[in-house]
C-alpha cells in the first residue's frame, strides 16, 4: 500500500483508463484532474491507491469511451515513469484483462461479474471468486568473465538483445526454472544464482522475478523456436538491449556495472 500524504488532495486525481495494452492520455500524459475536468463518471471508476498525495482510480475502457480529446498510447511509452505510478497502471492494465477473459466460472460455467470490494471477477452461480491471473517468471542475467549472455528474441518487434526469461513450471522452484530456462534456451549452465528483484509486467499478466548468475560450463546453441541469436558480450561492447525501466534493462547494468 502506497503511503498517504497528510495533505491528500482530494479534489484532483490519476485517471486509468486501459485497452489492449495502450493506455488513455491526454497530451501524451496520464490524465490528470478532477472528475469534472475530465468529463469522467467517478461513480464508476474504482479507486486503487494514491499516489504522492492525489488518488488514483481504475476507469475500466467501456466507461471510458465518452472522454473527449484522449488519445491511447501504448504503456511501453511510459516504462520510465515513476515506479509506484507504472505499477498501479500495470494493475489497471491487469483488472481491464480480466473483465474480458473471466468472464465465465472455472468452477461451474456460470457468468461472473466484477467484485469491485475484492477487485475480482465472482460468479453469480456458485459465488466463487476469481482473481487475477498472474503468471510467475523468471529473468536472468548470466556472466563469464567480463562477459554477459544476450539474446534475440522471436517474439520482439524491435531488435534488440536482453537477457534470457521464461515461465515456471509446476512443481519447481524460482532458482531450478532459472537453471532450466538458461539451459533450454542456450545449453548454457549455470551456478551461483541470486536474486535481485522482481517487477510486475503486465504485458503478459507475469510477476517477472530477477536474478544473476555466473557461467558453469556449456557453448552456446540456441533454441531456434525461442531465439533468434544469442552471444556472449563484453561489457565494453554491448548492443542495443531492452529499454530502461524495465528489469531485463536493471539486470544487465547491474551485471555489467553500468548502472
Amino acid at each position: 500500500m502506497l503511503r498517504k500524504s497528510n495533505h491528500e488532495q482530494s479534489e484532483k486525481a490519476y485517471w486509468l483508463s486501459v485497452l489492449n495494452t495502450d493506455i488513455a492520455t491526454r497530451d501524451g500524459e496520464l490524465l490528470f484532474g478532477t472528475s469534472d475536468e475530465l468529463n469522467i463518471d467517478k461513480s464508476a471508476a474504482v479507486k486503487l491507491d494514491h499516489y504522492q498525495g492525489y488518488q488514483v482510480y481504475w476507469l475500466p475502457s467501456e466507461d471510458a469511451e465518452s472522454l473527449p480529446e484522449v488519445e491511447y498510447l501504448s504503456m511501453r511509452e511510459f516504462l520510465t515513469l515513476d515506479k509506484p505510478l507504472f505499477h498501479l497502471a500495470s494493475k489497471a492494465m491487469v483488472l481491464e484483462n480480466m473483465l474480458h477473459t473471466q468472464r465465465f466460472c472455472s468452477s461451474c460455467g456460470g457468468r461472473t461479474h466484477f467484485n469491485r470490494r475484492e477487485l475480482s471477477m465472482q460468479c453469480s452461480d456458485c459465488r466463487t471468486q476469481h482473481y487475477p491471473r498472474i503468471y510467475p517468471c523468471i529473468i536472468v542475467a548470466v556472466v563469464k568473465q567480463g562477459k554477459i549472455l544476450l539474446a534475440k528474441h522471436h517474439r520482439h518487434k524491435k531488435p534488440f538483445y536482453t537477457v534470457l526469461a521464461g515461465y515456471l513450471e509446476s512443481g519447481e522452484t524460482l532458482e531450478e526454472c532459472v537453471e532450466r530456462e538458461v539451459y533450454e534456451e542456450s545449453q548454457i549452465r549455470v551456478k551461483k544464482i541470486e536474486y535481485v528483484g522482481s517487477q510486475p509486467w503486465a504485458f503478459s499478466n507475469s510477476l517477472m522475478v530477477g536474478f544473476t548468475a555466473e557461467y558453469e560450463s556449456g557453448e552456446i546453441k540456441i533454441d531456434q523456436h525461442e531465439l533468434v541469436d544469442a552471444q556472449w558480450f563484453d561489457f565494453n561492447d554491448l548492443p542495443e538491449m531492452a529499454p530502461p525501466g524495465t528489469i531485463a534493462r536493471e539486470l544487465i547494468d547491474l551485471a555489467t556495472g553500468q548502472g
